[in-house]
């Protein structure tokens, strides 16, 4: 790993440290994080929403490409160049943080986040900060449509009442038995009753850890249950690890089509 970047905030030692890994390749939107919105790379547009959070010491992007690089470098943001087999992201986020001692929580967004609320990043930094048995934090948004309730691609979690995750699933969870049962089934009943929707928390990929906890995160083999539902956060879980999960401040939009930049360009224009 080679930090590169002449950003005068990455001199300075830092006690929390937001790295954001960012790729070229996308299945659905090759060169994604390149593509502009209001003029800007959205890997820019997403650092710069990442440093609004004033409790962000130090911002890293965290890549294995040249274009990325640049683009990054240009804006006037610190680049980490790590290695092209990371396996996934955090796996990236682990290299840059093993060279980084003096980093005591490290703070992981996706670089398609264009949208993300830098009270968000507040809430979860705080949120961690505010326990001593919590090794990561992480957000979590309402849902507010039904189809959201049974759609494999928003992940959903399970939160306690003083705030602590205990499941991530593609699946409904939880799953209002008695409601199914009066309506037929959980879609009628979400129909007749919009005030179901209430149980369910939509996950985001917003991630918060104390430096050790991530560390030893990657150093653990893949759980069944991680295999089995594709989330590596259910691996923390199956190892003991306490997540505390918090309302994000604001909606975001993880960019993965054509369809989900178009909506966010627009959204940008309006404000």
């Amino acid at each position: 790993m080679n930090p590169t970047g002449s950003n005068p905030q990455a001199k300075a030692k830092s006690n929390v440290v937001a790295v954001i890994p960012a790729r070229f390749a996308s299945t659905r939107l090759p060169g994604k994080v390149l593509l502009e919105i209001a003029g800007k790379p959205m890997i820019v547009v997403v650092a710069q929403r990442v440093l609004a959070a004033r409790n962000i010491d130090q911002v890293i992007v965290a890549t294995d490409d040249e274009r990325i690089r640049k683009a990054v470098e240009s804006a006037g943001f610190e680049v980490a160049m790590t290695r092209s087999d990371h396996a996934s992201g955090t796996d990236r986020l682990a290299e840059v943080v093993s060279e980084l001692p003096d980093a005591e929580i490290v703070v992981n967004v996706q670089g398609d986040e264009p949208l993300i609320s830098p009270l968000t990043i507040e809430r979860a930094i705080e949120a961690l900060r505010g326990t001593d048995n919590a090794g990561i934090a992480t957000t979590w948004e309402a849902i507010d449509l039904p189809a959201d309730v049974f759609d494999p691609n928003v992940v959903k979690v399970v939160v306690t009442s003083d705030g602590r995750a205990i499941y991530f699933s593609r699946s409904v969870v939880p799953f209002p038995r008695a409601a199914a049962n009066k309506y037929g089934s959980l879609a009628a009943a979400l129909d007749h009753d919009r005030d179901l929707l209430r149980l369910f928390k939509k996950h985001t990929g917003l991630y918060v850890y104390r430096r050790d906890v991530l560390l030893e995160f990657t150093r653990w083999p893949q759980s069944e249950l991680e295999k089995s539902e594709g989330l590596e956060q259910l691996r923390a879980l199956e190892h003991g690890v306490t997540i505390t999960a918090v309302e994000a401040a604001a909606p975001s939009i993880g960019v993965d089509s054509a369809e989900d930049l178009e909506r966010v360009r627009a959204i940008v224009a309006r404000v």
